[in-house]
């Protein structure tokens, strides 16, 4: 077996520019692993548009259908990147097709679907792997060694938030992520599913949930250009106009399946917070803080310290100690958000070739999915919902 895995992704933009840098790096700060990425084919809508980024991202070739991508022998793993409405259908045939699979989250814009994709992706006995790139933090990984070693004790409570304020301004146009049908969701879907995977991946299952949303501008200027997070739009009093399907903001409330209580808000009119995604642990022996916008540090808290000296404690993740740290630079030195996609892309080759399922993956999106879903209902029907109800 070649020890070079040959990946077409699908998408060229911001996450596009992140997977790329990931592929690109990982060889050079982790040289050990047991397979190494091949930037073979870059797919997108835009012929002029992916040639451009094929050379800026370094990819060896360009083309413009996914479908004769995925049918393609040289290609061993098919990443998807391109907005949400187009997931299901990539994902499935490219597992007909014996593709190993990476797959931007949310996995689909329904819980059917993501079930569908899952089952593909079985059935294809192919390896599949959902983007919630932030579990890969060395801080996220060290809150979630003291977790499971039993430093906090029993978990109380699991507060978070995810908050942004990119929209705020009415002007701005009706991008892709505020229309219902090409992202299922808005911030609630884009931000929350984050601070819902993070919640399962160190407390635990969800058993019920409520919540509440609202859409504070609820007509945008139609869109002209879009990139990333930015975007241009017609201007002027008769400027054509778009309705705005998704949430602004969702806030629900969780009891997990250990008995411990969440809180969640997801926001993208959060005026001053550019991304501010953070957590907070309580348990009967301890806390832990994280704030990604300082996503080296993890303030610790243990009751069991002296009096004298009992607080909240700032660790820096980046001695050698911690996970993946060692590969980058020298203790104090910090790394960033493009170093998450890094982690990530090393959990899926090592997966492979290991014979094993990278995690998170299929399931965790589906799980996820699920929780997204039951928010929904429950906003619906103004009642808790049971996520064994999904």
């Amino acid at each position: 077996m070649s020890n070079r895995l040959r990946i077409g992704m699908v998408g060229y933009k911001f996450m596009g520019k992140a997977h790329s840098n990931a592929y690109r790096s990982l060889p050079m700060f982790f040289p050990s692993a047991p397979l190494q990425p091949e930037m073979s084919v870059i797919c997108g809508r835009n012929e002029q548009g992916v040639q451009v980024a094929a050379r800026q991202f370094g990819w060896s070739e360009s083309v413009t259908d996914w479908r004769d991508l995925v049918k393609r022998n040289d290609i061993d793993l098919i990443d998807i990147n391109a907005p949400s409405d187009v997931h299901k259908e990539i994902v499935v045939e490219a597992a007909l097709h014996g593709k190993h699979l990476f797959c931007e989250k949310p996995l689909a814009l329904s819980l059917a679907d993501s079930r569908d994709m899952l089952q593909a992706a079985e059935e294809a006995g192919v390896s599949h792997m959902i983007g919630f790139n932030y579990r890969f933090s060395p801080a996220v990984q060290l809150a979630k060694q003291l977790v499971e070693s039993g430093r906090l004790g029993k978990i109380y409570h699991f507060r978070a938030f995810f908050l942004q304020d990119w929209i705020m301004d009415p002007s701005f146009p009706l991008v892709w992520r505020l229309q219902k049908e090409v992202a299922g969701s808005g911030s609630h879907g884009d931000l929350g599913a984050h601070l819902i995977d993070l919640a399962r991946f160190l407390v635990g299952e969800f058993h019920e949930v409520i919540g509440m949303s609202e859409t504070f501008i609820k007509q945008r200027p139609l869109a002209l250009e879009m990139t990333g997070l930015s975007a241009k739009g017609s201007a002027g009093a008769n400027a054509p106009m778009g309705e705005v399907k998704v949430d602004d903001a969702t806030l629900f409330l969780a009891r997990f399946a250990g008995g411990a209580l969440g809180s969640f808000e997801a926001t993208r009119f959060a005026a001053g917070h550019r991304s501010t995604n953070s957590f907070e642990i309580n348990g009967s022996l301890g806390s832990v803080r994280f704030d990604f916008e300082r996503m080296n540090e993890l303030e610790v808290y243990f009751t069991q310290d002296e009096e004298s000296v009992q607080g909240f404690r700032r660790v820096l993740a980046t001695d050698p100690a911690h996970k993946y740290s060692e590969a980058w630079w020298p203790s104090g030195h910090t790394i960033g958000f493009e170093h998450t996609f890094t982690h990530e892309m090393l959990e899926m080759l090592n997966a492979i070739s290991e014979g094993r399922q990278p995690v998170p993956n299929f399931h965790d999106g589906v799980a996820c999915q699920a929780v997204l879903e039951a928010v929904e209902r429950s906003i619906e029907e103004r009642r808790w919902v049971s996520i064994e109800e999904m």
